[in-house]
């Protein structure tokens, strides 16, 4: 980038603050001026336009022109051709099916880790120090996890000395190093153990704070039925925390989803590690392929929908049982 180009993007953004501050600025004039009887309504209009001109700006305008891309060509026809390839090249069928794998072991592992570890340090001695140490990971960046665990994962040919943690426990029993991320497919379930990671410390906050809100008494006189530890935990403890363990599947389930840090960090999508994410990263900005793209981003927001629906319905539910 050339010093013109860059002392226009500043111009520009100095415009567009510029055009910003002056509509906020004519609308706070306009409320000053109102009538006292259409002050109210002014006053509305001027909180909510600026928070509504960046929704539009930002969020709006983007998913209609994404929708639109997503049925053109390259040239601006219309056509299907761009779905046609989502779903019957192989490369993008296998984009697909790495997706649907990710949603269904990273909640379900990160949440029954999450509510293990939540149930067996709860009320014990160290409970705080034991808690921190599994959140710090989700402290972490994306990018920051996955460099941390490129190195676990590292290999190194010939007879060089193994600085993977893996690499260097299968060496230590007498095995032969393995390139684990390029290995197809356990590469997927390694990518996918980092986002576990990741994701076991919220899921463990969460569903041991629903825990601690079971009244006592219950446990307490379910402990006197003569019940054991495992039909206190299924028959009080979950249905006592079921709220809590939908918000955290389907919050664990949708970042899931729109994850691309790891896998373009570790892999960049290769050997057969691509996800719906990635995939649109690399049609839209590295194939140049923007209908592709578009088109898997709508994918994805239909993939996503869904489980926000669900969720919405679930906490609406409960607000009403309330």
């Amino acid at each position: 980038m050339t010093t013109a180009d860059l002392l226009g993007k500043i111009l520009q953004v100095v415009m567009g603050l510029a055009v910003f501050a002056a509509i906020v600025g004519l609308l706070i004039f306009f409320i000053d001026k109102a009538p006292k009887k259409g002050r109210d309504y002014w006053q509305l209009v001027g909180f909510l336009a600026p928070a509504l001109i960046l929704v539009t700006v930002g969020l709006i305008y983007p998913a209609i022109r994404t929708s639109i891309l997503a049925f053109q060509t390259s040239s601006g026809a219309w056509t299907f051709d761009n779905f046609i390839w989502a779903f019957t090249q192989p490369a993008a069928i296998r984009t697909l099916i790495n997706t649907v794998i990710w949603v269904l072991l990273v909640p379900t592992f990160a949440t029954a880790v999450g509510l293990a570890y939540a149930v067996f340090i709860d009320r014990s001695r160290g409970e705080r120090f034991y808690k921190a140490v599994l959140f710090m990971p989700i402290a972490i960046s994306f990018v920051g996890a996955s460099v941390i665990w490129k190195f676990v994962y590292e290999y190194r040919s010939g007879d060089r000395e193994q600085i993977g943690l893996l690499n260097a426990i299968v060496v230590a029993f007498g095995g032969e190093p393995v390139q684990w991320l390029q290995t197809d497919p356990i590469n997927t379930i390694l990518l996918i153990v980092v986002m576990i990671w990741v994701q076991t410390g919220f899921a463990m906050v969460v569903l041991s704070a629903a825990i601690k809100g079971i009244a006592t008494e219950q446990l307490e006189a379910a402990q006197l039925d003569g019940t054991n530890g495992w039909q206190r935990f299924t028959n009080v403890i979950v249905p006592g925390i079921r709220g809590s363990l939908v918000v955290v599947l389907t919050t664990i389930s949708i970042a899931t989803l729109k994850v691309f840090d790891i896998v373009r960090t570790m892999t960049a999508g290769n050997f057969n590690t691509s996800i719906v994410a990635n995939e649109m990263y690399t049609q839209a900005f590295r194939a140049s392929e923007i209908g592709r793209g578009s088109a898997l981003a709508l994918i994805l927001f239909v993939m996503v929908l869904p489980i926000v629906i669900y969720n919405v319905n679930v906490l609406r539910k409960q607000r009403e049982i309330r």
